[in-house]
This record gives structure tokens, sequence and C-alpha cells, in this order.
């Protein structure tokens, strides 16, 4: 197994030029899977993760996320960032204090929201989402972990451009070192948000087919994530097999999934 340092080394160096997917397994298995494939890093997804859980997003545990990506950094030979969702905590010293606990699980990376989980007032005030972001950087300082901030007003309902980039150059500046607004998918808005915390690096979320990986090279994008969308993809299938063996009594949804000694063989 690749030794932690060495992983975040690597994925520090992925963000230096270029452009490349870093796909979102929701447990081991999917992530071996996409190590197999060749990706290069992973990343966690709090959706994901949380359906395998029987929960809604949002709603697992502190201490379940933490398992959860000691788990994925032990298993793959790949980085793997974790999606810390809001850091699982509103002030920026709890928030500073859960981040150094991530640190502590062997994840490459961490990212933070800025999003409050209340329909109301659904983004933190700008100055106190400045300060989390400034507290998760204190706390991953000397760690070799790469901080992503994220800002997430167009996930809800606030697709102010504007406002998102605001958020972002100042997360930037505050020492963030990838920059990520889910949600944008007009290429002039992904190139907006390059332009706006260059030279640091941009997340863009591809979680439907409005855009290649080469076009996202074009506009300067230099990761790409899927979020949820793999689970998402794994539930459809499931779902749809399910359903029809429990509405009309019969398995031709079966017919099409792969044979047992393909996917056993992933793992042998």
């Amino acid at each position: 197994m690749i030794e932690t340092d060495e992983k975040r080394q690597i994925f520090r160096r992925l963000h230096q030029a270029g452009c490349f997917v870093i796909p979102n397994p929701w447990d081991i298995g999917s992530a071996r899977f996409l190590e197999q494939l060749g990706f290069p890093a992973l990343a966690t997804t709090s959706s994901g993760f949380a359906w395998s859980r029987g929960r809604a997003d949002n709603h697992v545990t502190l201490d379940d996320a933490l398992s959860h990506f000691e788990g994925l950094a032990a298993a793959v030979d790949v980085p793997v960032n974790g999606d810390f969702e809001g850091g699982f905590a509103v002030e920026p010293p709890h928030v500073a204090e859960n981040v150094s606990r991530a640190v502590s699980t062997g994840i490459a990376g961490v990212s933070i929201e800025d999003s409050t989980g209340t329909a109301e007032d659904p983004l933190y005030d700008f100055q106190l989402a400045l300060e989390r972001v400034k507290a998760a950087r204190a706390a991953v300082a000397g760690s070799g972990v790469l901080l992503t901030a994220r800002s997430e007003g167009f996930l809800v309902g606030r697709p102010d451009l504007a406002e998102s980039l605001r958020r972002l150059t100042a997360y930037a500046e505050a020492g963030a070192d990838c920059l990520y607004a889910p949600g944008i998918q007009l290429p002039e808005q992904v190139a907006a948000v390059v332009r706006a915390v260059a030279p640091k690096p941009v997340n863009l979320l591809i979680s439907t087919n409005y855009l290649t990986v080469a076009r996202a090279a074009e506009l300067g994008v230099r990761r790409i994530s899927v979020g949820g969308a793999l689970a998402r993809a794994a539930w459809t299938g499931f779902m749809a097999a399910a359903r029809e063996i429990a509405r009309d009594g019969t398995f031709n949804g079966l017919a099409t999934a792969a044979p047992f000694s393909e996917v056993d063989g992933l793992f042998d």
C-alpha cells in the first residue's frame, strides 16, 4: 500500500496541470473498481454514502463520515478526497476541530461547503462562511491535505454567479487550494469561475451529459467529479429490476445484469 504522505503529494501534483476526473464511489467495492479502471484519485460522495446507510443526504453522523473516510482511504492506493459536507459544525472553531479529525483518517483532500441545510437561509453569511474556510485551512496546515472550498448557491436555490464568484475568490484568498461551485453548467459560467480564482484549480461537477472532459479542459477546469451520479446510476438499475419483480412477478431486469463471475472477479 502507498503511504498516506505519498498519496497526499500525488494528489497535489494532480492539481498542478491538466484536467483529471475524480469519480465518486460510495463504498469500498465501488472504490476498488474505479481504481482498477485507472482513475488517479477518488472522492467520497455524501449522498451516495448516506443512501448506502439507508439515510437521506446530509443525515449521517460525524463519526460515520470519519469511519467511511478511513475505510476508503485504506482500501485503495490512490488519493481519496473526503466530502465533508459543512464540516458537521457551524462555528469555525468546531469546524477546525472536525477537519482535524478528518485529516487523521488518511484522506488526501477534504471539502467544506457554505450551505446551511435550511431552506429559509440556505447559505451561511458571507463573513461566517469565510471564517469557516479559514478555520479549515488552519486545521489542514502542515498535513499535506488539500482543501477544497465549495460555494453551494447553484444547488440551494441561489443561482447568483456574481455572489458565487465573490465567495470563491474570498475562499481562495483565505487559503483554499481548490475551488468548487457545484451546479454551474454553462460554459461561460465555468470560464468565469476559472478566471476569478486563477491560478488556483477549479473542480467542476458533471452529473449529467452536458459537457465532455475535453471541453471542460478547454475551459480551464482542473478536476471533474460526478457527485452522487454514479450511485444514482447504480440505484436506477437496482430499483427498476426490484420494482419489476414486485409489480409483475417477472425477472427481465436481471437478464442484463453482469455475470456473477465478472463481478466476483473484480475482487478476486
